[in-house]
């Protein structure tokens, strides 16, 4: 595990003194503006980060882990919370819970509040498709998990889905009901989840002899009920609309559905409809949606787990392993009628 910088490394880098990088950063006013201008460097270059909880650090580690999702609006993200928030109370330990709304910017944010704070550890579903969040934030040497994504390196632990399989799932049961052109209301591309659901879709209609022309992707800037409301009115406005519809997750497919209904289109009658999470609102919606099932709840408790193993919390020792989980189709009657 990376050393998190420290203020003597500041003032080594700096050429100056422990006070003089303190006043920098306290009372900027009374250094002068070219030693002012080496300490922000030194700052900068070695990505420090104040810790506004050294006082309660020098009593004893932190005992808040961090939890940044997408969308705390979706109750998917709501499960994943509650099953992390269990393990680590179990463990003697809080979570601050914090929400990027899908934005990389609010993501930096909330990380570089989390390095301030010195948590113990960080589970994080990543909103920047550059990695470079993730990058800046390695630096402070803050153990992280990674949930809902598998992660690509050896450097961290992961719990996610098989978004490949579940997309496959999804698509095949539609082609099993007699369907052979689909859409895919999906989200923005840069996200690991819809491109793998994607690909997932795209094999099933391979192994049913159709090829990708066979799906018909309606893209989304956000992933929900908003966003499935404009894919709905997208897709009624299509002269070839396809006779089944696979969303990327429920809140998307849930929009798309008042969209359906709005306009007198008949489901499944006239379309079949699938989403992905399985959410509580799913079989609770006017036409109860076919889902693909994540275990969330599980998802956050084994992400809590594997964090507090590689922050010492647990007894049991510590390898970074990728934990990946099968998904399941759950069928309603939104995808019942065959064409």
């Amino acid at each position: 595990m990376a050393r998190s910088v420290g203020i003597k490394d500041v003032a080594r880098a700096a050429g100056v003194s422990v006070g003089t990088v303190s006043n920098v950063i306290n009372r900027p006013d009374t250094v002068g503006p070219d030693t002012r201008a080496r300490v922000l460097s030194a700052i900068e270059r070695l990505g420090y980060v104040r810790s506004e909880s050294a006082r309660q650090l020098r009593a004893g580690r932190s005992r808040i882990m961090g939890l940044l999702v997408l969308d705390m609006g979706n109750p998917f993200f709501v499960d994943v919370a509650r099953g992390a928030e269990r393990a680590a109370r179990e463990a003697g330990l809080g979570v601050m819970v914090c929400n990027s709304a899908q934005s990389p910017g609010e993501e930096a944010e909330y990380l570089a509040l989390f390095a301030e704070q010195r948590v113990r550890g960080v589970l994080l579903t990543p909103a920047d498709a550059t990695g470079r969040n993730i990058e800046a934030f390695r630096r402070h040497g803050i153990p992280f998990v990674l949930v809902d994504r598998v992660a690509e390196g050896t450097t961290e632990c992961s719990v996610s889905v098989d978004d490949v399989a579940g997309g496959a799932l999804a698509v095949r049961h539609l082609l099993d009901a007699g369907h052979r052109s689909i859409a895919y209301v999906s989200g923005p591309p840069g996200f690991n989840q819809v491109r793998d659901r994607r690909t997932g879709a795209l094999a099933a209609l391979a192994g049913a002899g159709l090829g990708p022309d066979a799906l018909r992707e309606l893209p989304t800037e956000r992933l929900d009920v908003a966003a499935g409301r404009d894919a709905g009115a997208r897709l009624l406005g299509l002269s070839d609309r396809p006779t089944a519809v696979f969303c990327a997750n429920d809140l998307l497919a849930l929009g798309v559905l008042q969209s359906l209904f709005a306009a007198g289109v008949s489901v499944p009658g006239d379309l079949a409809l699938v989403g992905y999470d399985d959410i509580e609102f799913a079989a609770a919606a006017a036409v109860p949606l076919t889902s693909v099932r994540q275990p969330a709840a599980t998802m956050g408790a084994l992400a809590a787990g594997l964090l507090l193993e590689e922050t010492g919390t647990s007894d049991v020792p510590h390898e970074h392993r990728r934990v990946v989980l099968q998904p399941e189709l759950v069928v309603r009657r939104s995808s019942l009628a065959a064409r």
